[in-house]
């Protein structure tokens, strides 16, 4: 007889490319403005500040394919991105010694209700209303660090209705991703299974009911999503 009030939910789960096996998801991180275009074309500024994160739900990752619209919202928008997922972790952990907490990578998109985010920032609120929403993350494969490398360059891009709307390359990050594992490890106690959204190139804009989003970075494939 189970001691819980009422059965618990799945821990949410991610395929693995090539494999069987599924990882399982702990927390979402994300960090904001991580590349030079993107921060001015959202009114920041582009030099190297200190990062900033933001939390998703684990249960927002979603593998299937499809983006469902969300209420309350008129002006949806796209952000490509590279998902890094943690096969361990810990607190204070030194840039040199991040790379190797990481098991894989994957192709992400950190889906935005713009207009409620924009209502949220001119009141000095929490975005979470913008960000944090149901299946607001539509995700790839994960691909093994040990199969595929760590990626530092390659381009990244993503497409609507087969028209170029991102692009840029990995490089171009202005926190590299053994910076963000350090960063984060001295807020949060990171551990296996959390993953971390990179930031995103220039170009986010919005979609519609209909819309196919065909999202890429160099070495981790094509990620297809119709917004429905």
């Amino acid at each position: 007889m189970s001691d819980h009030v009422f059965a618990p939910p799945a821990a949410p789960s991610l395929p693995v490319a090539e494999s069987e096996k599924l990882f399982p998801v702990r927390r979402v991180y994300c960090i904001g403005r991580n590349y030079a275009a993107h921060a001015v074309e959202m009114g920041g500024d582009p030099d190297r500040e200190p990062p900033f994160f933001f939390q998703k739900n684990p249960d927002n990752l979603d593998p299937s394919g499809r983006f469902p619209y969300p209420p309350e919202s008129s002006d949806v928008h796209h952000e490509v991105e590279l998902a890094v997922m943690l096969g361990s972790g810990g607190t204070d952990i030194p840039v040199e010694e991040a790379m190797a907490h990481v098991w894989g990578y994957a192709l992400a998109l950190d889906m935005t209700r713009r207009d409620l985010q924009g209502e949220a920032k001119k009141a000095g609120r929490p975005w979470e209303v913008g960000k944090a929403f149901e299946k607001s993350a539509p995700v790839g494969p994960v691909h093994p660090a040990a199969r595929i490398g760590h990626p530092e360059a390659g381009r990244i891009e993503l497409r609507v209705n087969g028209a170029l709307r991102q692009e840029g390359d990995l490089n171009q990050m202005i926190w590299k991703v053994p910076e963000m594992i350090s960063v984060l490890s001295r807020h949060f106690a990171l551990a296996a299974g959390d993953v971390i959204l990179t930031g995103t190139p220039a170009g986010v804009g919005a979609v519609q009911r209909g819309d196919v989003m065909e999202a890429s970075i160099e070495g981790l494939g094509t990620l297809r999503v119709e917004v429905v």
